[in-house]
């Protein structure tokens, strides 16, 4: 297993220049370790040091124990005894289970959706999908992931029920590795944005049927992914 990378260890420091000690630190911490996780700039498999990590935030080494107890709480790494502790490897398990729950999640929000969505609504979720475009277009992997969220959060929001889009954004945390990767793969900034649009198409004519078939059909392109990526990454998966 490999070393906790100097790239990362330097970002750790810079961003502990900037916690904001009004709040918890933990939770910061937590954020910052998980969204390094998610972008694949923390392999599977690597180590994460407690020590080195409270050091470069300036913290002591409390606010980096609870952020990693969380985040093995969610499975994103796994503590080793008198090893330490490790990001750990895509759960092929999880990650369908967190597709199956999303799903059943965002085809109530497009099934609502569907009978109360306004124009303003459409509009704003079409800019997201013309920036989206725009980070295609500039090969931005991490950019075109973070406005694929905004668009789902966007109709999440939508609904006027609160919890849903923080629901769909927790589910999801063991899809979006994944998804990271996924964005590698020739063809996949295409084929999201012609989704989301297919997806917008069906909301604006007002059909139920049409929005959930749209918004399935995105949302079990996961399988096609996990055809591929064990195959070019074995080491990633458990």
């Amino acid at each position: 297993m490999s070393k906790q990378p100097l790239k990362f260890l330097d970002k750790a420091a810079a961003y502990g220049k900037q916690l904001d000690y009004s709040r918890p630190a933990s939770g910061q911490i937590y954020g910052f370790i998980r969204d390094a996780i998610v972008s694949m700039e923390l392999e599977p498999g690597q180590l994460i040091s407690e020590t080195a990590l409270a050091t470069k935030f300036g913290v002591s080494r409390t606010p980096v124990r609870e952020a990693l107890i969380k985040l093995s709480n969610l499975a994103f790494v796994e503590v080793l005894p008198q090893r330490g502790t490790y990001v750990s490897r895509l759960s092929m398990e999880k990650i369908l289970e967190a597709r199956f729950i999303r799903e059943a999640l965002e085809v109530s929000v497009v099934s609502h959706l569907a009978e109360n969505i306004d124009a303003q609504s459409i509009r704003a979720a079409e800019a997201v999908i013309a920036e989206q475009q725009i980070a295609a277009d500039a090969d931005n992997a991490l950019l075109f992931r973070e406005l694929d969220d905004k668009f789902h959060q966007l109709l999440a929001s939508y609904t006027g029920y609160t919890r849903v889009a923080s629901m769909i954004e927790e589910e999801k945390a063991h899809m979006d590795r994944v998804r990271t990767l996924s964005l590698h793969i020739s063809g996949q900034y295409k084929r999201v944005i012609s989704q989301h649009k297919a997806i917008l198409k069906a909301l604006k004519s007002g059909s139920v049927g049409d929005s959930v078939s749209a918004m399935s059909l995105h949302l079990r392109g996961v399988y096609k992914v996990l055809e591929t990526l064990p195959k070019e990454h074995p080491e990633y998966f458990q």
